[in-house]
């Protein structure tokens, strides 16, 4: 036990931090948001790219991690979305709690906790991760959203593809972009490029932590708690438990099993508390309380739920 809480307490003090420093006005809520940008905008995609430049393709494409987050997560999406029909919950709140169940926060926390586990596959799960969150799952979810709106089905196809070239401008993109260019080019960077990408991914882990405590201070909690305590559950219990699924089914499609390190990094991605910009989500439809209670209690829920997970995972 002593080992699991060397993973996940420095992961869960560092969060914990951010909440107080902001809690007791040694920063705002204003710095949470220039230092969360930095994060997203320089730091992460310079960790994506001095991922990939350092590798051949074979150790990047890992269709079998790609095919067992995708499926499991929109497992969770249907799953969700039944339990939450058959309840009579609205369109609107449905699709919150689908979204909110089904879309981990890969970067800010995800990340931190693979580095340690997995200090030379960390960057290219995020890679992984990425790609079928900003592709997949997030687009699902913001299409049910869009539809409790009752828009025409010709608005909400619109709304995809904006998305998807919103998604193709974001940094995090670029820098993936960037060093997959690099990658199949064959050309090896000059050690000074390295050394900088490195510098500029080492700033990530920490301080990703702690912008997520300092951004959870202050959050609307007034909502649905029966509503917010089930997307907490299907976060931190349902959707790893359909990608652990998901990875059984493997080879029933032709694919070979995961390896040990990727098979629990998959899990434990997947058991990851939903992203941070989801009450950014839940406010343009006048849900952000129930996603605020949601997101505060996954994130904290998640120190017990992962130190389990590694329990019986490693």
């Amino acid at each position: 036990m002593i080992d699991i809480l060397s993973i996940t307490f420095p992961i869960f003090a560092a969060i914990a931090f951010g909440f107080a420093v902001v809690r007791f006005g040694m920063f705002s809520p204003t710095d949470m948001k220039i230092m969360g940008k930095y994060v997203q905008n320089i730091a992460l995609p310079a960790l994506l790219c001095a991922a990939l430049v350092k590798r051949d393709l074979a150790e990047v494409l890992d269709l079998s991690y790609i095919v067992v987050f995708a499926v499991g997560g929109v497992a969770t999406i249907a799953v969700m979305y039944a339990i939450l029909s058959v309840q009579g919950t609205g369109p609107a709140r449905r699709a919150i709690g689908v979204m909110g169940a089904s879309c981990p926060n890969s970067g800010f926390v995800g990340y931190p906790v693979m580095l340690l586990l997995f200090p030379d596959k960390a960057g290219i799960i995020l890679a992984l991760n990425f790609v079928v969150e900003n592709f997949v799952l997030i687009p699902i979810g913001l299409v049910l959203l869009e539809s409790s709106r009752d828009q025409t089905h010709k608005s909400r196809w619109h709304m995809l593809g904006s998305l998807f070239l919103s998604i193709l401008k974001r940094p995090l993109f670029i820098g993936l972009l960037a060093g997959l260019a690099v990658m199949l080019s064959g050309v090896t960077l000059p050690a000074a490029g390295l050394r900088l990408l490195d510098m500029l991914a080492a700033s990530a882990s920490a301080l990703a932590l702690f912008v997520i405590g300092g951004s959870l201070f202050g959050l609307p909690l007034k909502g649905n708690q029966v509503l917010a305590t089930q997307i907490i559950l299907g976060k931190l219990i349902l959707h790893p438990a359909l990608v652990a699924a998901a990875a059984l089914l493997l080879p029933l499609i032709g694919l070979p099993m995961l390896g040990a390190d990727m098979h629990m990094a998959v899990i434990l991605s997947a058991a990851m508390p939903m992203f941070l910009i989801y009450t950014v989500f839940a406010l343009d439809y006048g849900h952000e309380g129930v996603a605020s209670i949601a997101l505060l209690g996954a994130t904290f829920g998640s120190f017990v739920t992962l130190s389990i997970l590694l329990a019986v995972l490693v």
